[in-house]
């Protein structure tokens, strides 16, 4: 028997799992401002992301990969489950010390991550879209409330269904992000009025505080990545796999064309935008 793994038996495992894992960190991705508005310069935010991120990742990634693998050579007939949490696999040490520095370093960790990246960008969202009653301090609480509420600790029993539940988010997001993207970089050509973001009749400001034109493309966005999981359409399941990058691609490109349209009538997005 080869020891190879077949092409038509890897893809099915390796793309539903390249997007979990982006829809994973698309959540950070899109709140990065929040972090980079912060920075002095173009510079710094160019090394944060850049390098730092990645590196960063790629080292806790690559240790993961190792101490699971290990784990499994250590503890061959342990369940899977046990051996892909950290808690529970350092409930199968014996050393009195070593349990005590990993569950601190557990809940170091823990703290570390989500206030970074799971209670500022939310804390923020929840202020700026209530700020007579809202503030940041409570913001995070509300986040740290409405985190409880959703019990994830429930989708962590069954990786199928936490990697499910990535696959569903990032497909959302993906449709976000591709919005986001078209309009800085391909509309506006990177240019940011920032005096105009806090006028009432600036070059930001759409019909009744909505650009439709993003929230169709979100939409269609939303739709490509999530047809898969009709029932109805069992054909379509396999683009379900691909949540993230539909999502992306399609609300970009359909907002992009939504944009041009106008464009060619109105002669610029931006002014267009300002007077729609």
């Amino acid at each position: 028997e080869s020891k190879f793994i077949s092409l038509h038996t890897f893809l099915p495992v390796v793309f539903p799992s390249l997007t979990a894992m982006i829809g994973f960190w698309a959540t950070l991705s899109l709140n990065m401002p929040d972090f980079t508005r912060f920075g002095r310069s173009q510079k710094e935010q160019t090394i944060g992301q850049a390098i730092a991120l990645p590196l960063a990742m790629a080292i806790f990634s690559g240790m993961s990969m190792m101490i699971t693998s290990a784990a499994i050579v250590i503890y061959p007939n342990a369940p899977a489950s046990e051996l892909w949490d950290p808690v529970q696999l350092i409930g199968k040490f014996q050393d009195p010390f070593v349990v005590a520095i990993s569950l601190f370093r557990v809940a170091v960790a823990t703290l570390s991550v989500n206030i970074a990246a799971n209670v500022v960008s939310p804390a923020n969202d929840f202020a700026n879209a209530f700020p007579k009653y809202i503030t940041f301090q409570r913001g995070g609480l509300i986040t740290g409330i409405a985190g409880i509420l959703v019990q994830p600790w429930n989708l962590l029993k069954n990786p199928e269904v936490y990697i499910g539940w990535l696959q569903a988010y990032s497909g959302g997001l993906g449709s976000i992000a591709g919005v986001l993207i078209v309009d800085y970089w391909f509309i506006r050509k990177t240019k940011l009025n920032l005096p105009d973001l806090y006028l009432p009749d600036g070059s930001y400001t759409y019909k009744n505080g909505w650009n439709m034109k993003a929230v169709i493309a979100t939409i269609l966005g939303c739709i490509a990545a999530w047809i898969g999981l009709v029932p109805q359409l069992p054909q379509l399941r396999p683009l379900y796999d691909y949540a993230w990058f539909l999502g992306v691609g399609v609300s970009g490109l359909s907002y992009y064309l939504m944009m041009k349209t106008g464009e060619s009538k109105s002669g610029s997005p931006i002014s267009q935008t300002s007077n729609s």
